[in-house]
């Protein structure tokens, strides 16, 4: 974070100042005193089970020279050095909304771009971050990106308050369970680049339909910066329909998808036997001319040649995370990257080499006994599930056995049996070999594979994570394809960390 002295914390935050004025912070912005340096500002959230006003006096022994609370506070020598708010969380997003204020108006350059939508936000966001780093070819700039998904009202304001004077690009995603929560994300970080991926069920009970979460994810559009650009999924007519909502005189829409209308579209995909995709990503000549042009740089020299575009342009593109789903996540991030500057070309280049994800999201491990790991157990939704039962059927292929490990799906609302249903039938469709539902929440899953087709003894129900661990150590066979998939809130990453590890499944699979 850029160095702030307590009297710009306090004022930034609205907050009485208990701490003399020239007190420094030089280091990051921290919620968890165990992370505290040097120069911190310690951010005493209050929680369910403890409080963090609590830790402060660890803190300041720590290295932290200021700490955010809700109340005064004194040590054992006294009064510790606190900007005292009413409430804690608001003013860390007041903190981080005042920091990238302060870093725009110095480096108007910066570029903000964010995600949102039912699905894909890491994802996308993941492969944003590494289309636009600094690169061994001169192109791209210091990128700010969380790892993981940061994306609420604590986690984006942390990722914002570690931008400084060096940050070209600031990468975020913008996560929502309720009307209102991207609006206040979107106030703190205007994108310049805003990114609507796909409205689905996710969080159907804190918005009641479809509508309602279309609604929240377009939120995003209205906070644009005023010639920001709204980069949106043509294949889901929710999406498209919030170009309307794109309404500043200096303000456009680009499209993505596979429909013919899309303004960067994708062609031709294949899936080759390990579930990766590749395409033809063609940009329609009206849009070539704005973004591929302008991004043909020297490196480092800040100059772009301009012609005109008479033709769509082709570029060939070769994924390397599996899972046909992620054409859409990579045209949304190939978009964004191109606006930015970065060369067609190159995002390509790079979508073709992209090596980090965070965790648990269609992470593949190749274990030394044969059996190939799915593991995209951080969250799931009706969407998400399908797409990934989908990419285990094609991995799997016909030679090999798939098994797939499914647990609950939160926060469906009045979908939460339909929803659950529809993926246990969807399992039997596929001709997933194995079905290990796990957990009361997901029961509904193996009912309906039970009732679909002649399924047997193909579909187990597990009541917890130790039986699904019995399940797996009696039934795994060497050169099995295992798919772990289920909400975060469900516990099921923790048997993907264990089959990857190569810990569970040992007993038949050794």
């Amino acid at each position: 974070m850029i160095t702030l002295t307590a009297r710009q914390v306090a004022d930034a935050v609205n907050g009485q100042l208990n701490a003399a004025p020239e007190v420094l912070v030089t280091g990051p912005v921290v919620v968890d005193s165990r992370k505290v340096v040097a120069g911190a500002l310690f951010v005493a959230l209050p929680g369910e089970h403890a409080d963090g006003a609590d830790f402060a006096e660890g803190a300041l022994a720590d290295g932290a020279t200021l700490v955010l609370a809700a109340r005064e506070l004194a040590g054992e020598n006294g009064p510790l050095p606190t900007v005292v708010v009413a409430d804690v969380q608001a003013a860390l997003g007041d903190l981080a909304r005042f920091v990238l204020a302060e870093v725009r108006a110095k480096n108007p350059n910066l570029r903000v771009i964010a995600t949102t939508g039912s699905v894909g936000k890491t994802t996308t966001k993941d492969l944003i971050a590494q289309l636009i780093r600094t690169g061994d070819d001169g192109f791209g700039g210091e990128t700010i990106a969380p790892i993981g998904s940061f994306n609420n009202e604590i986690g984006m304001p942390l990722t914002v308050l570690t931008v400084d004077e060096n940050t070209q690009f600031c990468d975020f995603e913008m996560g929502a369970d309720r009307p209102g929560n991207i609006t206040y994300l979107a106030q703190i970080a205007p994108p310049n680049v805003g990114i609507v991926l796909r409205v689905g069920t996710a969080h159907m009970e804190g918005f009641g339909s479809r509508e309602g979460i279309a609604n929240a994810k377009a939120e995003m559009l209205a906070e644009l910066v005023p010639d920001g650009v709204g980069v949106l999924n043509a294949d889901d007519h929710r999406v498209a329909a919030m170009a309307s909502r794109v309404t500043g005189p200096d303000q456009r829409v680009i499209t993505f998808g596979r429909a013919e209308e899309a303004d960067i579209r994708a062609e031709d995909i294949t899936v080759d036997a390990l579930g990766r995709a590749a395409f033809t990503m063609r940009i329609k000549a009206a849009v070539a001319e704005k973004i591929v042009n302008t991004s043909r740089v020297t490196p480092g020299s800040g100059i772009s040649t301009m012609m005109a575009v008479i033709a769509d342009q082709r570029y060939p593109v070769q994924l390397t995370i599996v899972g046909e789903h992620h054409v859409s996540n990579a045209l949304a991030a190939a978009t964004a990257a191109m606006l930015v500057g970065i060369p067609p070309l190159t995002v390509c280049a790079r979508l073709g080499a992209i090596t980090e994800m965070s965790p648990h999201r269609m992470a593949v491990t190749e274990r030394p006994d044969g059996i190939t790991v799915i593991d995209d157990a951080y969250n799931a939704n009706p969407e998400s599930m399908g797409a990934a039962l989908k990419s285990l059927a094609i991995v799997a292929g016909r030679e090999r056995r798939s098994v797939a490990v499914l647990g609950e799906m939160l926060e469906l609302g009045e979908d939460q049996r339909a929803g659950h249903e529809k993926m246990g039938r969807l399992a039997v469709r596929l001709g997933i070999k194995k079905l290990i539902v796990v957990g009361p929440g997901a029961a509904p899953m193996f009912d309906a594979a039970q009732q679909e087709g002649s399924w047997g003894g193909e579909a187990v129900a597990a009541a917890d994570l130790d039986a699904a661990r019995a399940i797996l150590n009696e039934t795994l066979h060497n050169g099995d394809v295992v798919l772990v998939k289920a909400s975060n809130g469900s516990g099921l990453w923790k048997l993907g960390d264990e089959l990857a590890a190569g810990t569970l499944g040992l007993q038949v699979a050794s």
